[in-house]
């Protein structure tokens, strides 16, 4: 088992930067990848981010390549979604989530955290 808490979601103006961390207990977690997904209203989650369980590779959604960039700290079991040049449309319900495979599709990933809230304001 895995679990995970998201830090650090709150308000932010556009164009504005924010970074959200996902402390992960448990399980090792630097034998497991990591991804981020976020949910807006009204619509359905989505994949924005993963990341390998030795964080030499890093993929991402075309909607935020290029702004985003994610990481981890294996010593610190913390996965992290650093965000550039946010977008009203980057409002939605971020989620970290964890699993052996990793990928961009929900169900390769086993374990989620609860969700923080980011809110970008135009």
């Amino acid at each position: 088992q895995v679990q995970l808490v998201e830090y650090g979601g709150g308000l932010v103006q556009a164009g504005g930067s924010l970074r959200v961390s996902c402390a992960a207990s448990g399980r090792t977690f630097s034998n497991v990848a990591m991804g981020w997904f976020r949910q807006a209203p009204g619509k359905e989650r989505e994949f924005v981010a993963g990341i390998s369980w030795t964080g030499r590779s890093t993929y991402y959604a075309d909607s935020v390549k290029g702004r985003f960039t994610i990481s981890r700290d294996n010593y610190k079991n913390t996965a992290y979604l650093e965000m550039n040049s946010l977008k009203p449309e980057d409002t939605a319900v971020y989620y970290c989530a964890a699993g052996p495979r990793g990928g961009m599709m929900e169900p390769s990933y086993a374990y989620w955290g609860q969700g923080t809230q980011i809110t970008v304001s135009s």
